[in-house]
């Protein structure tokens, strides 16, 4: 039994081809290299370099490395990006999952994971976001994700598949420094590269409807992120029945942007004053998931808090920026 990894040299695939191949698990990479590195993954995993978009490259190699199920992380995910060049967004992240979903039937793959986003949610005006909550998202990249699961659905119905698309939260830290993440579009490593750059890290609105006027998030460690998808893909191996499942991944705890910043305070050591600029258009107010439902299905649960994920998050962008 083999998993395709799709994206599996990048932060969170990295991650979680790591785990999988510590869980006994046999893995294939497909990775395209524009983000990600060969040196994240372990000894002795198969690197194919190619697109989801080659039909090819995919069908030689669910054959050649007799591929049983799939695990489709590579995306295209910045938000700001997606407002601005929609088109590619749209052909990477579903016509992407398309092609890779037509290949598997093709190939009599029958066990599909997909990597998707609680951006499908948009602005939910609600305490705790369960998998119930309607979709509702607000850029190009929220709609891929979830037209992502409609396909995943509608192929699911037509050709017998068991699938899990899991809904990551915000994510952070890492599980070593050569795992950590190298972009900077999330708040954690944002405030480092303005540490680094001796500025303020900026708050984006400090007038919001909470306790301290900054957005609350549901911030997840990488790691956790990884061991969720450990445990789909070992629900998806024992199933003797169809299975299909839409999670949420997240810790269940809202964190506000300001409290993040004492503790990356704390952590760095640093004393941090940032600067409060305007608020960005279509950041919701609160935004924190409910994580019953994955304990139940998959009896899993996130371990790790959040200063260790600044800790690690921090050990990873001092092993990449030494000067910092």
């Amino acid at each position: 039994m083999t998993w395709l990894i799709t994206g599996g040299a990048g932060y969170i695939g990295g991650h979680v081809v790591q785990q999988l191949v510590e869980a006994g698990e046999r893995v294939v990479v497909l990775d395209d290299l524009s983000s990600g590195s060969p040196d994240r993954l372990p000894a002795g995993v198969p690197l194919v370099v190619g697109s989801t978009l080659d039909r090819e490259a995919l069908d030689r190699t669910i054959r050649e490395h007799a591929v049983t199920g799939v695990l489709h992380i590579a995306a295209k995910k910045q938000v700001g990006e997606s407002v601005a060049e929609p088109l590619t967004y749209y052909l990477e992240n579903v016509e992407g999952l398309r092609t890779v979903l037509a290949a598997a039937v093709a190939g009599g793959v029958s066990r599909v994971l997909l990597s998707s986003s609680a951006a499908v949610y948009g602005m939910p005006d609600v305490d705790l976001v369960t998998e119930d909550t309607p979709c509702a998202p607000i850029n190009p990249y929220g709609e891929t994700k979830l037209v992502d699961e409609w396909l995943l659905r509608a192929a699911a119905h037509a050709h017998g598949l068991s699938t899990v698309s899991l809904r990551y939260f915000n994510v952070a830290g890492a599980a070593s420094p050569e795992l950590s993440d190298e972009g900077v579009t999330n708040l954690v490593p944002m405030v480092f590269e303005r540490l680094t750059a001796g500025q303020a890290p900026r708050v984006f609105g400090a007038d919001y409807p909470t306790p301290d006027g900054t957005c609350i998030r549901d911030f997840i460690h990488v790691a956790d992120i990884a061991s969720a998808h450990v445990a789909a893909v070992l629900r998806l191996n024992a199933a003797s029945e169809q299975v299909n499942l839409t999670l949420n991944i997240g810790r269940g705890e809202g964190v506000s942007v300001r409290e993040m910043i004492d503790v990356i305070a704390k952590v760095t050591g640093r004393d941090i004053t940032p600067e409060v600029t305007p608020r960005r258009p279509g950041d919701p107010a609160r935004v924190v998931a409910s994580a019953e439902l994955i304990h139940k299905e998959l009896d899993w649960e996130a371990r790790y808090g959040v200063e260790e994920m600044v800790a690690s998050a921090w050990a990873g962008w001092l092993h990449r920026h030494p000067e910092a």
